[in-house]
């Protein structure tokens, strides 16, 4: 697998990302726990990615409720993977009701940032999960900074952001003499190309990193729903939809990811292999994050490691999710 640049930042990393979201339940959701990956298939699905060359592991302090975080943590103490990039993210907290709050204060962030080296080892890259209008930007980034000074953290991100809230982080960044986020990570797929709009721009004018989640829109773009089948029980559609995936199953979209796959026949790739490769060439993406579940999951990643795509190919995909 390639290597990349993760923007201007000096950090390199393969050309995918391994998510670890799906570990211990589905996100941050605690309505989702019991859904994800057991500790022995996240185990495999670690050693299928580091097989393959993925060496960057995202996750979040919130991800099953931390089970992520120990999971991986584990993974890497057992395996010792060298050049591995560790990404995890602030600010999610789970309320006893359920619900979810945002909490990106001073001392929230160091006593979770704690937390998290304690469960992983080190954490290369900290990313803020949400954004919190209850703290001050000033007061997120000063902690940032702090721990980026101390070694703590090897450098910062953000994730779910948009032009105006990035422009704003930057702005205070230089305003006040912090370092700045050097990664974005937010949603981008073919079913949903909103950040192209705005964001991109500043992200790849600013020499920012982007790892976009959910490049295969919770599964929609793949050709398992396109025989009418309603979503299976334990896939991501049903279980977190009103969550993350909102909007993505729809016949409109189901039209689009069935011209996709007519186009795809013509390449002899799949509609997941496509979609991949499309996301993986995008001028602004750094590398995709990605997150099978299955072993059989890994085929589409594979694939999109080896298809290359040309102009007119580029052109034909957009023309159809215009």
């Amino acid at each position: 697998m390639r290597k990349v640049p993760l923007g201007a930042s000096g950090i390199e990393i393969s050309e995918f990302v391994f998510g670890a979201g799906s570990i211990g339940g589905v996100g941050a959701s605690a309505s989702t726990r019991g859904f994800g990956l057991s500790a022995e298939e996240a185990f495999e699905r670690l050693d299928e990615a580091w097989e393959l060359g993925i060496n960057m592991i995202d996750t979040s302090d919130s991800y099953g409720g931390g089970e992520s975080e120990r999971v991986v943590g584990r993974w890497l103490r057992d395996r010792r993977p060298a050049d591995a990039v560790v990404a995890t993210k602030v600010g999610l907290v789970s309320r006893p009701d359920g619900s979810r709050g945002r909490d990106l204060s001073a001392g929230h962030v160091r006593r979770r940032l704690a937390r998290s080296v304690e469960r992983l080892g080190r954490v290369d890259l900290y990313l803020s999960h949400v954004q919190d209008p209850a703290t001050p930007i000033e007061e997120t980034l000063t902690a940032f900074s702090a721990a980026q000074d101390a070694g703590t953290i090897g450098a910062y991100g953000v994730s779910n952001v948009d032009r105006a809230k990035l422009e704003e982080i930057l702005t205070t960044a230089d305003a006040r003499g912090l370092h700045r986020p050097v990664t974005v990570e937010n949603r981008l797929n073919l079913l949903d190309r909103t950040d192209e709009l705005e964001l991109l721009p500043l992200v790849t004018g600013e020499g920012l990193g982007y790892t976009p989640f959910s490049p295969l829109a919770g599964g929609v773009l793949s050709e398992r729903y396109l025989d009418g089948a309603p979503p299976e029980a334990d896939s991501r559609i049903a279980v977190a939809g009103d969550l993350y995936y909102k909007g993505f199953y729809l016949p409109e979209n189901l039209e689009r990811v069935a011209a996709l796959r007519d186009f795809a026949r013509e390449l002899s790739a799949t509609v997941s292999g496509l979609a991949l490769a499309w996301l993986r060439d995008h001028p602004a993406v750094s590398a995709p994050i990605v997150a099978p579940r299955t072993s059989a999951q890994w085929d589409a990643v594979r694939e999109a490691m080896d298809i290359r795509l040309d102009e007119k190919d580029h052109t034909r995909i957009s023309d159809i999710f215009h």
